[in-house]
């Protein structure tokens, strides 16, 4: 049986929330709410393929321990300053959108003793306290207030959900505890938990009256059949319509896949290195972008992987079989980097898939979603196998409405505090702070 439109957006007894209509709303267009997003990709990466200057440097052997920084004093040390935008070898998957993004480099975060270096990467990579402020504070951990929850008290509060955290760890069994796995937090030890699974991460956005608070201006809209709804819309609203449709089911169809590919597993207990990290990570984002275009939510993190977890992951096209990552990371010598380098160029890709789907979407103002956004990528190590907390990469992406200057590489100068992008940011998202975690100033080179 052919499913209607009104049958489709009722499914289940919950509404879909439109993409905004102007023929229906019955309004002029109104400025886009802007959107912030934050990458993260796990175990740090390959400098050499990465940070510009650096395609003949040494390569690092593993320094292990629960220390962090041990190699600092061998550090390069940068000239500050601003500079045409160089695509590495792992950034070529950006070359289409070397007009929209900064690569930032010379940012530092400091170190806490005590937690693993892994498990401190992921849960502090977004609070940014120092190991002084968290004794001030008796904090066991230093992850207090993340910065993702802090913009979500300004720009979230329009919206249905404040913020929206997303997970790409396809494990159901935990491996390791939530401090590899989690970067985002309301206060100290408070997780925001992210969402992994694609069906609950769709029942939550789509199908969840909960969380359906948020009423647009075509909500009453949803009840009427496809014909009077069709004669509401003018072409091109009928074009954007058709297209939100085609999205969504194709979407439905991508999540049965995946749950038909974990129950069709010739194995009691699925494995989860079955699952094609690229497949899933798009799904993921897909489910992220439509929460965004449909005024779910203004503000997401998403974690493309847990740090470390001693477990293998399967990374079509790449191996011919699942391999572990975090292992990778610490056999960089001779040709080993290699292989680390073949997945963070498979993670830019995914970013590349981001930025790209970004583009396509277009707001209620005829800009782009891109256009209206600020969507990091980076890690919480410059480098997996000396652990280092120096030097963390950063891809700063889209216009932040005009705010942002792009197509340029900032050198910061070495040593600048993380916590001091994180203060610009917020700033730029509209967030009247003087201060954030240990920071010192904003990095003013980023402002248009």
């Amino acid at each position: 049986m052919k499913l209607s439109r009104r049958k489709f957006l009722a499914a289940n007894g919950a509404a879909l929330t439109l993409p905004f209509l102007p023929s229906v709303a019955g309004a002029a267009s109104k400025k886009p709410a802007k959107k912030f997003v934050m990458v993260y990709v796990p175990n740090g990466l390959v400098r050499r393929c990465f940070f510009p200057g650096e395609q003949e440097g040494v390569l690092p052997g593993f320094v292990g321990g629960f220390n962090a920084d041990k190699v600092k004093d061998k550090r390069k040390q940068n000239i500050p300053g601003i500079y045409p935008i160089e695509l590495t070898e792992t950034m070529q998957p950006l070359e289409r959108h070397s007009k929209d993004i900064t690569l930032v480099t010379g940012l530092d975060r400091t170190y806490k003793n005590g937690q693993d270096v892994h498990a401190q990467a992921a849960s502090c990579y977004l609070t940014s306290v120092s190991p002084e402020q968290a004794a001030e504070k008796g904090m066991r951990h230093p992850n207090g207030r993340s910065l993702d929850q802090i913009i979500g008290d300004k720009v979230g509060y329009a919206t249905a959900l404040r913020t929206l955290e997303v997970s790409c760890n396809g494990f159901r069994a935990g491996k390791e505890d939530i401090y590899f796995n989690n970067i985002s937090w309301y206060g100290q030890d408070k997780i925001a938990p992210s969402i992994k699974n694609p069906r609950k991460l769709y029942d939550r956005l789509f199908m969840d009256n909960g969380f359906r608070t948020h009423v647009s201006d075509v909500t009453d809209l949803v009840l009427a059949d496809a014909k009077a709804l069709s004669r509401k819309l003018a072409r091109d609203d009928r074009a954007t319509l058709d297209e939100f449709m085609t999205m969504i089911r194709d979407i439905e169809v991508r999540i049965k896949k995946m749950e038909t590919l974990l129950a069709n597993a010739n194995i009691k207990q699925p494995g989860d290195d079955i699952l094609p990290r690229g497949d899933y990570i798009k799904l993921q984002a897909d489910l992220m972008l439509t929460a965004l275009q449909m005024g779910i939510t203004n503000v997401s993190t998403f974690m493309i992987g847990p740090e470390r977890w001693e477990a293998t992951m399967l990374y079509e096209d790449l191996f011919p079989k699942p391999v572990n990552h975090h292992q990778f990371t610490h056999n960089q010598k001779g040709e080993g980097y290699k292989n680390t380098q073949k997945i963070d160029h498979f993670h830019m890709q995914q970013y590349d898939y981001i930025l790209n789907r970004m583009k396509e979407i277009k707001e209620e103002d005829g800009t782009s979603m891109l256009d209206n956004a600020i969507v990091t990528y980076g890690a919480g190590m410059g480098d997996g196998a000396t652990h280092q907390y120096f030097d963390l990469p950063l891809i700063v992406a889209g216009k932040g409405q005009g705010e942002i200057k792009q197509g340029r590489f900032i050198q910061c100068k070495s040593g600048t505090l993380n916590s001091n992008m994180w203060l610009t940011l917020a700033k730029l998202m509209g967030v009247e702070i003087d201060a954030f975690a240990d920071s010192t100033g904003v990095v003013s080179d980023l402002w248009t």
